[in-house]
């Protein structure tokens, strides 16, 4: 029996509008951030070294995801337990309650060194309820999109993701603009973060309203909840290993476009800030409007050969980015960073399918949460700061590709290895010895 047929239209719109609202909410507090790092780490951590300011904010936004896979521990287990939808009402509260109290700290000169210390543990908050966030709308929506649709609907949660990051790159850079730099190191900083309040109030009113996944509640219905998902995932090392590698280029590119590229244009390159803020927008937006394209794309032709191509052109442009960059000017530099940004759009089209479809339903968010949020935390949240870092012990402001292009290659090795034995989603036993398809589930094709 197909999930669809018991799925009817209006509740998977519901689904997809509840879950990715919330979602929303995550990404643009993460741009926000990221966006205001010049302005948190003059305010928090007071240095004479301007770049040792930024370090250290960096360094904040990169142990939030550090914390990740604590979260993900935490969360992904309960959603395999009590349900998504209860998971993903939980982590929304914690997400927009965190980024609110941010925009209230006091800083540095109000407090000292409470200030930096309070700002450290928000943002450790912020990290692990985004831990549990992504395992948990991974499977809520694939779950509801059932085979033969993964790809296209789960490519939404990047598309949305791309749309939070941007949204708080726009407020926060938009706010820069009307009241300038003075301004908003003063009080302005604040205002982005506090939005984040009536927000999550509205997605949390979406998400209280739906159901839970169908392939869940079959699993429900029919007595085959895990009763230790932590316990019972490590039945699955080969599934849990791929995706983590999988996933170290999807971390490493998105974190690089949406992030690290604005810091590096203005700070290093020496931009101005409308044309960074410009080349940041078409290059976010370039990648989401390509998201689609290749999340159906994979849904009719396989995500393998694709992702292996498209992995291997990224890992390609990403070394050109950063070697074109001595003496780049803004119109040098516009075409190695829209071949970045449209490969990484298509790469990241179909990862999320992807690794839901190597994990089984009973053991698929805690699955997801350990597999997805470590490589997040060591390739992703740390690339600005691993970024930023290599630049200033080498001199070099080539240097970070040495960094990204390893990511690349680990990637590509992971999808190399991969067979089509390790599709596995649908399939509610455990161990994979004697695991046998459910009549209430089915198994996608690779």
């Amino acid at each position: 029996m197909d999930v669809s047929s018991r799925n009817p239209q209006p509740q998977r719109r519901r689904a997809f509008i509840g879950a990715t609202t919330g979602h929303l909410i995550e990404w643009y507090d993460y741009g926000v951030y990221g966006f205001l790092a010049l302005y948190i780490g003059k305010a928090f951590f007071v240095s004479a070294d301007p770049s040792t300011s930024l370090l250290a904010s960096f360094a904040a936004f990169a142990l939030s995801f550090f914390i990740r896979p604590l979260g993900g521990l935490f969360f992904g287990p309960l959603a395999d337990r009590i349900g998504r939808r209860k998971t993903l009402i939980t982590v929304l509260v914690l997400m927009a309650g965190s980024t609110f109290l941010l925009g209230l700290l006091p800083t540095y000169a109000s407090i000292g060194i409470a200030a930096p210390i309070l700002l450290v543990l928000i943002r450790c908050v912020q990290g692990f309820s985004a831990g549990g966030e992504i395992g948990t709308i991974t499977s809520f929506i694939s779950e509801y999109a059932g085979p033969g649709r993964r790809g296209f609907a789960t490519c939404w949660l990047m598309v949305t993701a791309v749309l939070g990051l941007l949204l708080g790159g726009a407020v926060a850079n938009g706010m820069t603009w009307a009241l300038g730099a003075e301004v908003m190191q003063d009080w302005g900083w604040r205002i982005p973060f506090l939005l984040a309040g009536p927000l999550g109030f509205i997605s949390l009113y979406i998400r209280l309203k739906l159901e839970d996944s169908p392939e869940f509640l079959a699993l429900v219905h029919a007595g085959e909840t895990s009763k230790a998902p932590l316990r019972e995932v490590w039945q699955w090392k080969r599934s849990i290993a791929l995706v983590f590698f999988i996933i170290t280029l999807h971390s490493s590119i998105f974190y690089l476009v949406l992030t690290f590229a604005s810091t590096y244009m203005s700070n290093t390159l020496k931009f101005d800030s409308g044309t960074t803020l410009l080349y940041v927008f078409v290059a976010s937006l370039s990648a989401a409007l390509v998201m689609p394209l290749g999340g159906a794309f994979t849904d009719r032709y396989g995500r393998k050969p694709f992702l292996l191509v498209i992995g291997t052109l990224a890992t390609l442009a990403m070394y050109w980015f950063f070697k074109a960059a001595p003496g780049a000017t803004p119109a040098t530099l516009f075409w190695p960073l829209m071949a970045v940004a449209i490969l990484f759009g298509l790469y990241a089209s179909s990862t999320y399918a992807l690794m839901s479809e190597l994990l089984p339903t009973r053991i698929r968010s805690t699955g997801i949460a350990m597999a997805y949020n470590i490589p997040v935390a060591v390739f992703g949240g740390s690339a600005p700061l691993i970024s930023t870092w290599l630049i200033k012990i080498t001199g070099d402001i080539t240097s970070p590709w040495y960094f990204y292009v390893a990511t690349g290659v680990a990637s590509l090795i992971a999808l190399v290895v991969l067979r089509k034995e390790d599709f596995v989603a649908g399939v509610p036993a455990a161990p994979r010895a004697d695991s046998a398809p459910s009549p209430m589930l089915v198994n996608p094709a690779p």
